[in-house]
């Protein structure tokens, strides 16, 4: 068995789509970014990427490249559990945080965990979503920017 770790962050912009979990959120701005900014996701690619000791996220999607401009996080994450089933692992869990101030995303975290558990291959009880705010501080509290921790376990097939 093995731990990964996983982190991300996006600027917000005004005007522009706000996807989490491969869900669009209605909200004033989005996370900016080369594909489409999906911090939760982002994280969790990395977690597992890291677990495994394959690098992380922008080493197999580099932000230079343009195959991977505006793509759904879920087709890198589809992308990721194909490296990690190469190497003769499966996921055990993954545990996601998400800090920001708005919108509250409690209600999306079904839809979310669905999402994750159709392009993992995986039970959505081995999935945890939480949220959190920074209290009104900082750039995550002023919504010039979202946060994304992940967690998870891999095992040896």
């Amino acid at each position: 068995m093995r731990v990964g770790f996983g982190f991300d962050v996006h600027q917000l912009k005004e005007n522009h789509p706000f996807v989490l979990g491969g869900e669009t959120l209605e909200h004033h701005s989005g996370a900016y970014g080369h594909s489409d900014a999906d911090v939760i996701l982002h994280a969790i690619c990395d977690a597992l990427l890291g677990a495994a000791n394959l690098r992380d996220i922008g080493y197999h999607f580099s932000n230079k490249d343009d195959r991977w401009k505006g793509i759904s996080s879920l087709i890198l994450l589809q992308e990721v559990i194909k490296l990690l089933n190469e190497k003769g692992w499966t996921i055990g869990n993954i545990d996601a945080m998400i800090c920001l101030e708005a919108p509250k995303i409690n209600p999306h975290v079904p839809a979310m965990k669905a999402n994750i558990a159709k392009a993992a291959g995986i039970d959505e009880e081995d999935i945890s979503i939480k949220a959190t705010t920074n209290e009104q501080m900082g750039f995550i509290g002023r919504e010039e920017g979202v946060v994304a921790y992940a967690v998870c376990l891999i095992e040896k097939l």
